[in-house]
């Protein structure tokens, strides 16, 4: 199988209807823009200022909720891009929680508005941003954007007032960022669910050359039953594998595409292929 080609459409015979248990979705991404006020150096998505506009629309968003509820997605994240920068992101975090879907928002924090504040409250919306450095001057190297930090710093401190829920990954790039001691920052403000992770060489970062299979870049989760879609209506296995398009949801809807073959065969692929990494890694010490 080619997994690296584009489709218009998934395959016409689904798991389902060969007789074959389809793997569950339990958490979908929703990539409702590529736009973004920042302009990281290591975006997955290449968003940015000039990044993609969202070229599903609002009714297929909401079309897609829908839908996934009826699978038994558990939890929608909104991504981008920047989430917040898109007019309709209050009518589908409402739509989504009305359905029962839990809802994350992964967002630099840099632009949230006091009306989206009272949203995060009242849905119960759990917020995920990304986080450089406890020098200012090094996080908006990577960002590109001079003041990013305080920004963020300000609203995750706001966030923490108001009792959201609350995720920061710290992105480890280069040497000069004081990983530990920008965790430890975190920490002592309040936050308690801090992750550490490297930068991924796919999309902006993908200049750096990837020796051998490109899925080296995958972290492992994207052969679970998670999905991802992007603002051209793409699907993939999550965010990163951007190279491993599974269907469009312009010419199919979410059950077809979640109970294909293309899926269900990639993510066997993949699996493999992290099973051999972990046996690699353990064989290595």
């Amino acid at each position: 199988m080619s997994v690296g080609e584009k489709v218009a459409t998934p395959n016409s015979v689904s798991v389902r209807e060969a007789g074959v248990d389809p793997s569950p979705l339990t958490f979908l991404q929703l990539e409702i823009t590529g736009r973004c006020d920042l302009h990281c150096v290591h975006c997955y998505a290449d968003s940015g200022p000039d990044g993609p506009p969202d070229r599903v629309g609002r009714d297929r968003w909401l079309a897609l909720l829908t839908e996934a509820s009826e699978l038994g997605v558990k939890l929608v994240q909104f991504i981008g891009g920047e989430p917040t920068l898109h007019p309709d992101l209050p009518l589908f975090i409402t739509a989504a929680t009305d359905l029962g879907l839990r809802v994350e928002l992964y967002t630099n924090l840099t632009h949230i508005r006091s009306k989206m504040w009272d949203l995060f409250c009242d849905r119960n919306v759990r917020l995920a941003t990304s986080f450089y450095s406890i020098d200012a001057e090094a996080h908006d190297a990577v960002t590109k954007r001079r003041g990013s930090q305080a920004r963020t710093l300000a609203n995750i401190r706001r966030a923490l007032q108001l009792g959201l829920r609350l995720r920061v990954t710290v992105v480890r790039i280069d040497d000069d960022q004081k990983v530990r001691a920008t965790a430890e920052h975190l920490r002592s403000l309040g936050v308690s669910d801090i992750g550490i992770d490297r930068s991924r060489a796919v999309g902006r970062a993908a200049h750096a050359p990837v020796d051998g299979d490109r899925a080296q870049e995958l972290c492992g989760g994207c052969a679970l039953p998670r999905l991802a879609i992007d603002p051209d209506g793409w699907v993939y296995p999550c965010v990163l594998s951007r190279w491993l398009p599974v269907g469009n949801v312009s010419k199919a809807s979410l059950a077809e595409i979640a109970t294909s073959r293309n899926l269900d065969d990639t993510r066997k692929e993949l699996a493999r292929t992290f099973e051999r990494r972990n046996a690699a890694a353990m064989v290595n010490g």
